[in-house]
């Protein structure tokens, strides 16, 4: 008889509690500071008053979940289930995936942290994975390694309205860095794998959304076996601005004409980095 594995994540994924609720999987909140009092995402604080603070200057800081949080959410899992994948953030982007592969340590094999490397849309996708997996009858274990192996097939791009929070919160790289001196440009940068990196600048935001779709069509085309819906998921984030975000899926819909293009806020741990409106494009290859 297959064991019954739980899929737990964590709010950067984008999966709201209510929907992690409908999925079936569990979402540990991710805290973080403002103005030294803590909040917990999508349980004790909302998008809207978020962004209200951050843009009233308020100091927002990420946090990591405590180990005692960490481990008494797998403790009352695994009252119901025999096995954990736990899919954290990206190892490169926060140390909680560290903390994680550490405290996993005392559960005798029973919790498997998935270092996929992935965040936000991409995250959440490696959730859907794990189900899809879990269901095919794959202990926790052999889902681990599978994403571990899956982890570079995803990419996304992210314009960004402004540089102040990634140079206030010291996220971003020299060359990236060097973006910011460059005025009334908006960045477009790169996440692939660990790494938030620059990756081309735009005078215009429709400059923007188009340097996006052509680097994802040339992913597509170059590493994920051709632009098609049969083995492609296409993905929309944003931060605060829906009005925008649609009109982008829009128009990457026109662009990509057959596919189901799923769209979530980035998580406020993410926000916090990049401030409101920026506008993301991703993909992920879809397992076989």
């Amino acid at each position: 008889m297959s064991k019954k594995i739980a899929i737990v994540t964590d709010s950067n994924s984008g999966i709201t509690q209510a929907e992690a609720a409908e999925l079936g999987v569990v979402v540990l909140p991710m805290p973080f500071m403002i103005n030294e009092e803590t909040f917990f995402e999508d349980i004790t604080l909302g998008q809207e008053e978020f962004y209200e603070r951050l843009e009233s200057g308020a100091d927002v800081v990420t946090s990591q979940p405590s180990p005692e949080t960490v481990m008494n959410l797998w403790k009352e899992t695994l009252k119901e289930y025999d096995e954990i994948v736990h899919i954290p953030m990206s190892s490169g982007l926060s140390g909680s995936c560290q903390s994680a592969v550490m405290l996993a340590e005392d559960f005798d094999g029973k919790v498997q942290v998935v270092n996929n490397q992935r965040i936000s849309v991409t995250q959440r996708q490696s959730v859907m994975d794990a189900k899809l997996l879990a269901g095919r009858g794959m202990d926790a274990y052999e889902i681990k390694e599978f994403l571990e192996k899956d982890k570079f097939n995803s990419s996304i791009y992210i314009m960004l309205d402004t540089l102040y929070y990634l140079k206030k919160g010291g996220r971003i790289t020299p060359a990236a860095a060097a973006l910011g001196t460059i005025l009334k440009l908006k960045p477009v940068l790169q996440i692939q794998g660990d790494k938030l990196d620059a990756f081309a600048k735009a005078r215009t935001i429709s400059q923007g959304k188009s340097i996006m779709m052509n680097a994802i069509r040339s992913d597509m085309e170059k590493r994920f076996g051709g632009v098609s819906s049969d083995n492609i998921w296409l993905q929309i984030a944003y931060t605060y601005d829906i009005n925008a975000a649609t009109q982008l899926k829009e128009e990457v819909a026109a662009q990509f004409p057959g596919f189901d293009i799923h769209m979530d806020p980035l998580s406020l741990s993410v926000a916090c980095h990049i401030g409101p409106g920026a506008l993301a494009i991703a993909c992920c290859k879809k397992i076989d």
